[in-house]
């Protein structure tokens, strides 16, 4: 009898563990005047592979031409340090464009980054930008 109640115990236990540390997905129920939105995250690594880093006058003109007109209706550009492991097990760090745009009309936002992600990695002979999109509820 005390080792069912002690499985029953554990049982329970890890149902409630389970089901605190779950991820629920994200709610796309918003109040207010709050609409579903997708959030985009955008990491532009800025070294140059040949030597060099991408310039603020590079970086201003390539959000004229290839970020703006494709998200005029706003977003955000904030200068970070990045990190990541190369192949061979190294640890890199290199200064980043992270661009933060809000977007309503998901998925048809998708052709729009993707435009911009290849004209970055061409332009500037990256390998890749990281990318991140989350459900967010967002409005003014």
């Amino acid at each position: 009898m005390k080792k069912l109640l002690l499985l029953t115990v554990c049982a329970l236990l890890l149902a409630a563990g389970t089901q605190a540390g779950a991820q629920s997905p994200p709610s796309t129920t918003c109040t207010g005047s709050l609409k579903p939105a997708i959030e985009l995250n955008l990491y532009f690594g800025r070294d140059i592979e040949a030597g060099g880093e991408v310039s603020e006058a590079q970086w201003a003109e390539f959000m004229a031409a290839e970020v703006t007109p494709r998200f005029p209706d706003g977003l955000s550009v904030l200068n970070v340090v990045g990190q990541s492991r190369n192949s061979k097990n190294q640890t890199l760090r290199e200064r980043t464009k992270l661009l933060i745009v809000v977007v309503f009309d998901a998925p048809a936002h998708q052709a729009r980054v993707d435009a911009i992600v290849q004209s970055y990695k061409k332009r500037f002979g990256q390998d890749g930008v990281f990318r991140t999109e989350k459900a967010v509820c967002a409005g003014v």
